[in-house]
C-alpha cells in the first residue's frame, strides 16, 4: 500500500470516528460537517481506485 492510500484510509477512519462521536454527543452541526468530509474522502478514494471497505480492520 502506498503512502497516498494509507493516508487516505487513515483520514477516512478518523473522520468516521469523529462522525460517530458527534452523533453520540447530539451535535447536529458537527455531524453535518463530518459527514460532508467523509463523503469527500470517499469520493476521492473512488476517483483513485481505493477500495475503502477492503482495508477496514
Amino acid at each position: 500500500m502506498d503512502a497516498f492510500t494509507a493516508g487516505l484510509l487513515q483520514r477516512i477512519r478518523a473522520t468516521e470516528s469523529d462522525l460517530s462521536r458527534a452523533r453520540d454527543e447530539g451535535d447536529d452541526f458537527l455531524v453535518e460537517v463530518e459527514q460532508a468530509e467523509l463523503d469527500d474522502l470517499r469520493r476521492l478514494a473512488a476517483e483513485h481506485g481505493v477500495e475503502v471497505g477492503a482495508h477496514r480492520v
